[in-house]
């Protein structure tokens, strides 16, 4: 019996042993270490591939749509004094006119097929090439997608391509876009001026005033102008496609195409708009950045134009851009970032 006993308390005492040996071996691991600050541990080498600027919107049919168009030069806005319609325009319709800063006149159409919605600027007004300066209705089904801030800068070159699918329905198929993506006010139609004839002078030798006959009053169709709208896409599909009013549509956007060209992931890229910075990988592993010149991207690469030579190591993420100085609008009075 006290062999048992003595037996059992050894054994106790083994395993408090080598529980107490395990916890101290535990706490005896070191902290792993760290790089020095400022190495780059993810890095990527420029490539080259075949690009476009695609996206994908949501839309819908929609019944008479109104888009955009846009001043073709720099300089004065003139109007045209025509009467507003309510029928569509068979052919391009000529409705203003931008003297361009040589003096030379630039014409302002309306498509075929659409009405004169509303004037988004005075008379003799000084315009930019691309400003929304006309807002026209579509006579018809078009199909309209809404697009978001994120998406605008994507958008706003010349839209090359756009192909349409609606749900459970027709597609895909070529949809032409019509006019611009740009946000619009709200549009006006000033009121025609009175119609007024001039008679033979009467006995006394001056001419009477004569109202217009009504018959000859112009024409107040679409005098109530346009609402304004948000960035949007508006395109045309194709005549002989079925299309339902309300009826969900996926649009395929391509506004640039580019072969085998030099790009970086959008990860390591800082800037957007042409203008960028990168920063090089040294031998040390240390940064350095640099200026380039961007171009096309389909949100996973972006295109460079120039600052790379196409060898270089680059960090990912990319540098941070830089703060605003001070005074600038949205930063501190005192001078201080965002950071403090």
């Amino acid at each position: 019996m006290d062999t048992r006993r003595v037996t059992g308390a050894g054994m106790a005492i083994l395993v408090a042993v080598v529980l107490g040996g395990c916890d101290s071996g535990d706490e005896s691991v070191p902290t792993p270490g760290l790089e020095a600050r400022g190495t780059v541990l993810t890095t990527v080498k420029p490539k080259r591939q075949n690009l476009s600027n695609q996206i994908s919107l949501s839309g819908s049919v929609t019944i008479n749509p109104v888009f955009g168009i846009v001043a073709p030069a720099d300089g004065e806005l003139r109007w045209l004094d025509k009467k507003p319609s309510t029928t569509a325009a068979v052919r391009p319709k000529w409705v203003a006119t931008v003297w361009d800063d040589n003096g030379d006149p630039r014409k302002v159409m309306i498509p075929k097929d659409s009405i004169l919605a509303g004037r988004l600027m005075d008379d003799r007004t000084d315009v930019t090439t691309g400003m929304p300066i006309v807002s026209a209705r579509h006579s018809g089904y078009g199909i309209v997608a809404e697009i978001d801030s994120a998406q605008a800068y994507r958008v706003s070159g010349a839209v090359t391509d756009v192909r349409a699918q609606i749900k459970n329905g027709p597609g895909p198929f070529g949809c032409t876009a019509l006019g611009t993506i740009a946000a619009l006010p709200a549009g006006t139609i000033p009121e025609p001026p009175p119609v007024t004839t001039t008679p033979a002078p009467g006995a006394s030798g001056a001419p009477p005033e004569v109202a217009a006959p009504e018959g000859e009053q112009a024409d107040e169709g679409g005098s109530d102008g346009s609402e304004a709208t948000g960035m949007r896409l508006v395109c045309i599909p194709p005549a002989g496609v079925k299309l339902i009013n309300g009826a969900s549509v996926t649009l395929q956007v391509v506004t640039a195409k580019a072969s085998k060209v030099l790009v970086l992931p959008v990860e390591a890229v800082a800037g957007t708009q042409g203008k960028g910075k990168v920063d090089i990988v040294g031998a040390n592993q240390q940064r350095r950045t640099v200026d380039v010149v961007l171009g096309l991207t389909d949100g996973k690469v972006v295109q460079i134009r120039s600052g790379l030579k196409g060898d270089e190591t680059i960090a990912v993420p990319g540098p941070d851009l830089p703060a605003a100085a001070p005074g600038a609008d949205g930063g501190d009075p005192n001078g201080k970032g965002p950071n403090g």
